[in-house]
């Protein structure tokens, strides 16, 4: 187990204020008290790790991230289970994909244990911060970022590890049974031999103006085609897709480098495999999609992260032409499947993959 320095708080927040803050958290806007930091440096290797006040960072200008985009990050859950325990969903898993991320984009990789520690013990600081509310968690925020201070196309030689958190509740606010989506046909995401399947900044960044577009619409999500084709469809903004059929079949993209490989999705294909069944990981074309949809063949669709967990989709628009799914709300497979899910994370139901981790 990793050994932190702690830096005391000045200033905690006032157990008032911070219960007005958790009552109903805006996803993302609500902070905790806390963060980890730990320094790298070649030669040198991890160290300074501490437990300190979470505040603003002092970068140079010249700091690499800010030049060459150095930087990845992670997106988990701490949960509090019924029985009062704090508990993390497959943490090792998040430190593996963030390994994997850090190989792609040519940074220092990260101790696995380290940074399941990180987490750990920033739960156990700011444990006070758990909203109360159904549905209500820690959102932790690994990231890592380049930190020499130069000018230059080469790997950075140093870098900055930090975790922070944020008490959350739904992703979602809109209060509508099932998201409706809009089919990019302008922008792609990324494109074989990419950074697709990394964690970074810059995907995402990439993602924004096809966003922005769906939310002009009245959309709550864009739909991302494949870069060669524009015809397989890959994944959501930030969150991965299944597609279920009337015979029982689930069908969701493959991981061929261009997406995410997501934890939930994941463990989504495990639990569905569980309950007998079958899940076919291949590539799913937009029209097929579409053509299924109105003659039943596919009954449900939903989108799947750690952020949003399991969400129903409702509609689609693609053009001048859109399509419901189903009844246009949540279908069963659907909500068997985040009833399977919720219930593990939660501590309600055993859990045979070992997946939880209690903090």
């Amino acid at each position: 187990m990793t050994a932190f320095l702690h830096d005391p708080h000045p200033n905690p927040t006032p157990p008032e204020r911070r219960a007005a803050l958790v009552a109903d958290p805006q996803f993302g806007r609500v902070f905790t008290d806390h963060m980890v930091s730990v320094r790298y440096k070649e030669g040198q290797g991890w160290h300074d790790a501490r437990l300190m006040p979470r505040g603003p960072l002092t970068l140079d200008p010249a700091t690499a991230v800010l030049h060459y985009a150095q930087e990845i990050f992670e997106g988990l859950k701490a949960y509090k289970l019924d029985s009062g325990e704090m508990a993390l969903f497959r943490a090792d898993a998040n430190a593996a994909r963030f390994n994997a991320s850090a190989r792609r984009m040519a940074m220092a990789q990260l101790p696995e244990g380290l940074f399941v520690d990180a987490c750990k013990e920033l739960i156990r600081a700011d444990a006070d911060w758990f909203p109360a509310a159904e549905g209500g968690s820690l959102y932790l925020r690994p990231f890592m970022y380049a930190s020499e201070a130069f000018l230059g196309v080469k790997p950075s030689a140093e870098y900055h590890f930090l975790v922070i958190a944020s008490p959350v509740g739904n992703y979602f606010k809109s209060g509508a049974p099932a998201v409706s989506l809009w089919v990019s046909e302008d922008f792609t995401r990324a494109a074989p031999g990419g950074t697709g399947a990394a964690k970074c900044g810059g995907n995402y960044a990439a993602s924004l103006a096809a966003q922005s577009e769906a939310i002009a619409k009245g959309f709550d999500q864009v739909v991302f085609l494949d870069a060669a084709e524009r015809r397989w469809i890959e994944e959501l903004g930030g969150m991965n897709l299944f597609f279920v059929f009337a015979d029982g079949r689930l069908v969701t993209p493959p991981l061929t480098g261009t997406i995410l490989p997501g934890i939930t999705r994941d463990a989504l294909i495990v639990l569905a495999r569980d309950a007998g069944l079958t899940v076919e990981e291949r590539p799913y074309a937009i029209d097929q999609w579409q053509a299924d949809s109105e003659s039943g063949a596919l009954t449900e669709t939903f989108a799947c992260g750690t952020a949003a967990v399991v969400t129903p989709v409702g509609k689609v628009t693609r053009g001048h032409s859109s399509f419901t799914i189903g009844a246009g709300g949540p279908g069963q497979v659907t909500a068997m499947l985040k009833d399977k899910l919720v219930a593990i994370q939660r501590g309600r139901a055993a859990d045979p993959h070992g997946w939880v981790q209690r903090v």
